[in-house]
C-alpha cells in the first residue's frame, strides 16, 4: 500500500506555510512566504488581510512543499489549516471574500469606547459566555464596518476565521470550528457554538454564522478550481482544522486537563486546560475553546517578550554577535553562556516590560530596566534579567489561571524558540518549581494541523490518540528547590515596582507599550 501523507497550511501572523507530513509526523517537505497585513489608508490602527495576494502565496506554498518532499499529490490523504486567531473574514452569499483582517487589527478602538459607554455590562457578560473581551474580538470590528463600510455589512452572508478561510478556498465549504471561532467573542465555551445572542445585544446582525464542525472533521474535498491552482488531487479530503495556539498544544502533546505549556515566541503564551465552562471572576485571564472536545483552554499571554529580546540583541550586543559569529554559533548563544555567570536576581536589575495578563483592562507600562548598576557585568546581568523576568511574568499568569481552575500540573511543557537555549528553561524550572519538558519537534502548529488532517482521513481515532503516539521529549529541566522561595522574593518585588510604573502612564508622563483598543 503506497505511503499516505498530510499536510497542513498554516496562516501565521507573519508568513504562510504549507508542511507535508508523513503520518508518523515526520515533516517532509515544506513551502513557505513572507505575507505583510498593511494598514488601510485613512483608517488608523488598520492592519488588513489581502485574501486574493494570501491566496496567492499559499497556492506557491503548495506547490513549493511537493517540490521539496517529493510527495505526488496522489499520496497526500487530507488538508488541513491552522492560523492566527482573531482575524475574520465576511463573505458574499456565493462565498466570495467582501472584507477581511487580520488579528491585531485594532481599527475599532471608537466601537470599543462606544459600547463600553451605551452597553456597560456587555463585556462582563460576553466574557462570561464566551471567555473573550472586546479587546480583540469582532464585535466592534463589525460595528466599525456597519458604519464605515455598510454596503459590505448588508452583503454580507457569513463570517469565518482566516483557518476556516483557507478551507473555504480549497472545499468551497464555508464552515467554522470552536477553536478559532471562539476567538471572535460571540460564542459559547460551554455550547461550542456560535452565540448569536450576543451580537443582537450590540445591535447587531445575528445572521453571519455559519456551521460550526469540530476540528478533525471531514469538509469536502478539494474542488477542481483548487486542485488546477495548488496541485493538489481532487481525491483529498479538507478537514477543520483550528487556532494555531490550540492546534499547536496537540501537536506539543498537551490534550488532557491540567496539561500546561508556555509557549515562546516572540509573544508568550501561557495555556492550561482547563474544564469547557471556566470562567475567571477577575477577568483577567482569556479563555478560548480547545480543539479536544470538553476543553477549554485558560491562556495568559505576555507581550512581546521574543521581541524584546531581538530588540536587545541588536541595540546593545552587536559586540557579541560579531563574537558569536567567529565562534560559529548563534548570537543568543554566547549571551545566554556570559549570562549564566551572573547570580540568581541579575544584580538587582529589573525590567519592566509586559505586565501580567489582565484581559479586563489590558495595557502595559513603559518599557524600561530598573534598578541599573554602575559596575559588574550589567550587559549579562540586563540578558539574564530579561530571561528570569519572562519566566516570572509566566509563573504569575499561571498561578491566577490554576487558582480559579481549580487544576494544577507538576511540569510544563516549554515550546517555542526561546526553549532551544540551555539557560531559559533551567530558569524557568527554578521560577515555577516545576519540572520542565521541552519537545523535540519544531512545527508544534503544524504538527497538530495534521493530527486533525489525520483524524479526518481516519489514520488517528483522535487529536488524543495522534499526540500520545507522536509527541517526543528532547530533554528535560528539573527545578533547583533552593531558588524556588528566592524567586517567589523576587516576583513580588517586581511586581511592587511594575505597580508604581503604571501610574505615570496614566498621568501622561510615559507611553504605555501597548494599550488595548478603547482604554
Amino acid at each position: 500500500m503506497a505511503e499516505r501523507y498530510l499536510m497542513t497550511i498554516d496562516a501565521g501572523t507573519g508568513s504562510v506555510r504549507a508542511v507535508i507530513f508523513d503520518t508518523r509526523g515526520r515533516q517532509r517537505g515544506i513551502g513557505q512566504r513572507e505575507w505583510h497585513h498593511r494598514s488601510e489608508p485613512g483608517v488608523p490602527d488598520s492592519m488588513s488581510f489581502d485574501s486574493e495576494a494570501g491566496w496567492r502565496l499559499t497556492v506557491e506554498c503548495i506547490r513549493e512543499a511537493f517540490a521539496s518532499s517529493g510527495v505526488d499529490s496522489s499520496e497526500i490523504a487530507a488538508v488541513s489549516a491552522t492560523s492566527m486567531r482573531e482575524g475574520i473574514v465576511l463573505y458574499d452569499r456565493e462565498g466570495r471574500e467582501l472584507f477581511a483582517v487580520a488579528n491585531v487589527d485594532a481599527r475599532a478602538s471608537r466601537e470599543v469606547a462606544e459600547l463600553h459607554r451605551e452597553f456597560p455590562e456587555l463585556e462582563r457578560e460576553g466574557y462570561a459566555l464566551s471567555g473573550q473581551t472586546f479587546a480583540l474580538g469582532a464585535i466592534p470590528r463589525l460595528l466599525w464596518v456597519r458604519r464605515h463600510r455598510p454596503e459590505i455589512y448588508e452583503e454580507a452572508a457569513a463570517m469565518t476565521m482566516i483557518s476556516d478561510w483557507v478551507l473555504a478556498r480549497l472545499s468551497g465549504v464555508v464552515a467554522a470550528e470552536p477553536s478559532n471561532a471562539g476567538t471572535s467573542g460571540i460564542f459559547s465555551l460551554a455550547e461550542r457554538n456560535w452565540a448569536p445572542e450576543l451580537a443582537r445585544k450590540a445591535d447587531l446582525r445575528d445572521d453571519l454564522f455559519p456551521p460550526v464542525v469540530e476540528t478533525g472533521t471531514v469538509l469536502g474535498r478539494v474542488t477542481a478550481e483548487a486542485a488546477a491552482a495548488t496541485g493538489l488531487s481532487p481525491e483529498t479530503l479538507v478537514v477543520a482544522g483550528g487556532g494555531d495556539v490550540q492546534l499547536g498544544s496537540a501537536g506539543l502533546g498537551i490534550v488532557r486537563e491540567g496539561d500546561s505549556a508556555i509557549l515562546g515566541g516572540s509573544f508568550w503564551q501561557q495555556i492550561v486546560n482547563v474544564p469547557a465552562a471556566s470562567s475567571d471572576p477577575a477577568m483577567n485571564i482569556r479563555i478560548n475553546p480547545h480543539v479536544v472536545p470538553g476543553l477549554s483552554q485558560a491562556e495568559g499571554i505576555t507581550f512581546f517578550t521574543g521581541l524584546v529580546m531581538r530588540w536587545f540583541r541588536d541595540s546593545f550586543c552587536q559586540g557579541e554577535a560579531e563574537k558569536a559569529s567567529d565562534a560559529g554559533i548563534d548570537p543568543y548563544t554566547w549571551m545566554e553562556r556570559e549570562a549564566a555567570q551572573v547570580p540568581p536576581g541579575s544584580l538587582g536589575i529589573v525590567p519592566i516590560f509586559s505586565d501580567t495578563m489582565k484581559y479586563g483592562r489590558w495595557y502595559h507600562a513603559a518599557p524600561s530596566f530598573v534598578n541599573l548598576p554602575l559596575e559588574g557585568p550589567v550587559k549579562a546581568a540586563m540578558f539574564r534579567a530579561l530571561e528570569e523576568n519572562a519566566a516570572i511574568v509566566s509563573a504569575l499568569n499561571l498561578e491566577k489561571i490554576f487558582d480559579f481552575a481549580g487544576v494544577q500540573s507538576d511540569h510544563l511543557v516549554f515550546a517555542g524558540g526561546a526553549a532551544k537555549g540551555e539557560l531559559w528553561p533551567q530558569i524557568l524550572a527554578d521560577v515555577t518549581g516545576r519540572e520542565i519538558r521541552i519537545p523535540e519537534v519544531t512545527e508544534a502548529t503544524a504538527l497538530g494541523g495534521a493530527f486533525a488532517a489525520g483524524v479526518g482521513a481516519g489514520i488517528y481515532g483522535s487529536l488524543t490518540e495522534a499526540a500520545d503516539r507522536l509527541v517526543r521529549w528532547a530533554r528535560h529541566c528539573e527545578p533547583d528547590p533552593s531558588l524556588f522561595g528566592f524567586y517567589r522574593e523576587q516576583a513580588e518585588r517586581w511586581r511592587e515596582i511594575y505597580d508604581t510604573q503604571l501610574p505615570l502612564v496614566d498621568r501622561g508622563l510615559t507611553t504605555s507599550m501597548w494599550r488595548a483598543p478603547g482604554l
